[in-house]
């Protein structure tokens, strides 16, 4: 049981957890304070936990930008380092829960667990579950269990890694899930269950110094390569999100040879479950013969994640070497 001298730093960022009815839209909208957000919380106030408030932003997911994130990660760093905070709690939209979590963890260089919630089931709605994930999130940043785990989603009662939590429905309370791995434990009566190991930490990389451009392409049956060809000169690093284990079709090999010999192109696969592979198969477009042309393996790395680790580093102007090796670290 968490003692009653733990503390948690609350940042909130708007997103369905914090929407109410707008008459002017007829529509929810961020608009509930983080105040607001723990004040609905049954139970929260006699759980002895000090709580540290920060009203960050009121946006919903999708409109969140790497300089938001940036803006939080060093927020919650000075937070950390005036020191007595156990962990730190994040609301924000299930748009991009996964997104902000692990390019969080990309950049957190401390022990405190930074945990990210949300809610699939806005306040004006029948059985809101933004309440109950409030209430896990803030008992699971307060658990000395969690020390060293990095940024972790809490949705559902369900502990997720940042590296492997994926959002698998678009209206689900059970929405977030780990495919292949599963969550790393549960929030029940009142307390962390722990199911796994804590995830691996291969950071922290250092803030971003300039700003980068990595575009994401999604290979579809029937693609002749227009659309991948507009991307040539238009961004910093590309991700090709391929079929199955790395696959794309042969007609798009010239193309992506030639962007190959310009910029970081990573080679990821769409299906955001399980590795992509590097000496099996040999047919042009293959993984093997992308990979022979200068693509980087993304591993097991989703493609939304391959694109948040290509674009911390070429932020911090990593050369081809670099992410290379980097992704080499990350991907397995």
């Amino acid at each position: 049981m968490v003692g009653a001298t733990r503390t948690v730093a609350v940042y909130s960022l708007g997103g369905t957890i914090a929407m109410t009815a707008d008459p002017a839209t007829g529509g929810v909208v961020p608009a509930l304070s983080a105040h607001d957000l723990l004040a609905a919380v049954p139970g929260l106030a006699g759980r002895g936990i000090d709580l540290r408030v920060h009203d960050f932003r009121r946006v919903p997911g999708a409109s969140l930008t790497f300089k938001d994130l940036t803006e939080l990660g060093a927020a919650i760093g000075r937070t950390l380092d005036g020191g007595g905070v156990d962990g730190v709690v994040i609301t924000q939209g299930t748009d991009t829960i996964e997104e902000t979590a692990f390019y969080l963890d990309l950049h957190h260089g401390h022990d405190q667990p930074v945990i990210v919630t949300g809610a699939m089931r806005n306040p004006t709605m029948a059985g809101p579950d933004g309440p109950a994930n409030l209430y896990a999130a803030v008992v699971a940043a307060a658990d000395p269990q969690l020390h060293g785990a990095g940024a972790l989603v809490v949705l559902n009662d369900e502990i997720h890694a940042a590296r492997h939590v994926r959002k698998s429905h678009t209206t689900s309370p059970a929405a977030f899930a780990s495919p292949g791995t599963g969550p790393i434990g549960r929030v029940a009566e009142d307390r962390v269950r722990l199911t796994g190991p804590l995830p691996r930490r291969f950071g922290p990389l250092a803030p971003p110094n300039r700003d980068a451009r990595v575009g994401l392409y999604t290979v579809c049956l029937g693609d002749d390569g227009t659309l991948l060809a507009a991307w040539d000169g238009s961004c910093d690093g590309l991700v090709v999100a391929a079929f199955g284990v790395g696959h794309v079709p042969q007609r798009l090999v010239e193309s992506i040879d030639r962007l190959a010999a310009s910029i970081p192109v990573v080679l990821a696969s769409r299906i955001g479950n399980g590795p992509v592979l590097t000496s099996t198969y040999g047919f042009p477009g293959s993984e093997k013969d992308l990979i022979n042309r200068g693509l980087i393996p993304a591993g097991d790395l989703g493609p939304y994640q391959a694109r948040l680790l290509l674009q911390a580093l070429l932020a911090q102007h990593a050369d081809r070497e670099t992410i290379t090796k980097q992704f080499a670290v990350f991907a397995h």
